[in-house]
């Protein structure tokens, strides 16, 4: 295990079954683009739990929901505690678009082409 999945640790407690069922992939893309490792799991708890609820789509089994609210009030979290302002406020953003358009049963944009531009809010 590298040093910094194991600075990440903590953060995936729980979570073990999900980082080898792409969220590690997730996150590696997400670390691609930005070389913040708090910020880059942020991003991928977020895109998976959105995931995981099936946003837009049929509703998730009880214990998939659950799993899907662990990683985005922890993707939560992380953001809250290391992003400036301007992330936040851009992954919010991101989300209730997401939200809004898949209430409207409209097409929405990919989330991570979404959530990859608000971690470039800061810029």
């Amino acid at each position: 295990m590298s040093v910094q999945i194991q600075v990440l640790e903590p953060e995936l407690d729980r979570l073990e079954g999900l980082w080898s069922d792409g969220l590690s992939d997730t996150y590696h893309a997400y670390l691609d683009q930005i070389d913040q490792p708090k910020l880059a799991l942020a991003a991928a708890l977020i895109e998976v739990g959105l995931r995981l609820q099936g946003l837009g789509g049929r509703a998730a089994p009880a214990t998939t929901l659950l799993m899907g609210d662990l990683c985005l009030a922890r993707g939560s979290r992380l953001l809250a505690d290391h992003a400036p302002l301007a992330v936040r406020v851009a992954f919010a953003r991101a989300i209730e678009l997401l939200s809004s358009k898949a209430a409207s049963e409209e097409p929405a944009p990919p989330a991570r082409q979404l959530l990859a531009a608000s971690l470039g809010a800061a810029r």
